[in-house]
C-alpha cells in the first residue's frame, strides 16, 4: 500500500480484527484506547493470535456525546471472546482513503476532505470508517510525523 495524503478511492479485502467495542463518551476516547489496546494485546497473546497490522480505530456511528467505536488489530485468527473482545470483521468492497500527516487534533480537516472529494467524484459515503494507526502515539513522536490512513467504505447500491 503506499501512502498517499490525497483521497484515492481502493478496494478491499474482508479483514477480522480483535478488538473491544464500546460506546464511548467523546472525553474519553483517549482512556478508552489506552484500556482497549493493552487488553487485546494481552488476549491476543494469550490466544496465541498475532496481529497482521497496525492498530486501528473503528467508528460504527456519527458521533454526538458518544460514539459507537472499536479498538484492535487486524488478526491472523478469529479471537475467542474473553475480557471484552471479540472478533470484528471489516468490510469489503469499494473505499475511499488517504492518509492524514499530523497530529491526531488535526485530523477534521483531513475527513473534511475526504469526504468533500468523494462527494464531488459522486460515492456515497457509508456509515462506517475507521483508521490505521501507521506512527505510534508515543511521547518522543513529533506530531508532525504522525501518519493515520483514514479508510471510509462507500454506501454500495442494494443488490450489489
Amino acid at each position: 500500500m503506499t501512502e498517499s495524503t490525497d483521497p484515492r478511492l481502493v478496494t478491499l479485502q474482508p479483514t477480522t480484527i480483535a478488538a473491544i467495542r464500546e460506546t464511548v463518551p467523546m472525553a474519553g476516547i483517549t482512556d478508552f484506547f489506552d484500556r482497549a489496546y493493552r487488553t487485546v494485546v494481552r488476549v491476543m497473546a494469550s490466544q496465541d493470535i498475532h496481529p497482521t497490522g497496525a492498530p486501528v480505530g473503528v467508528y460504527w456511528s456519527a458521533p454526538t456525546d458518544t460514539i459507537e467505536m472499536s479498538a484492535g488489530f487486524p488478526a491472523d485468527a478469529a479471537v475467542a471472546p474473553e475480557e471484552g473482545v471479540a472478533a470484528e470483521r471489516l468490510p469489503a468492497g469499494r473505499a475511499v482513503q488517504l492518509t492524514h500527516a499530523g497530529a491526531y487534533g488535526t485530523m477534521r480537516a483531513s475527513y473534511d476532505r475526504l469526504a468533500a472529494w468523494a462527494e464531488e467524484q459522486g460515492l456515497p459515503l457509508g456509515p462506517v470508517m475507521w483508521e490505521t494507526y501507521l506512527t505510534e502515539p508515543r511521547p518522543d513522536v513529533d506530531p508532525a510525523s504522525m501518519r493515520t490512513l483514514i479508510t471510509w467504505p462507500l454506501q454500495e447500491p442494494a443488490g450489489s
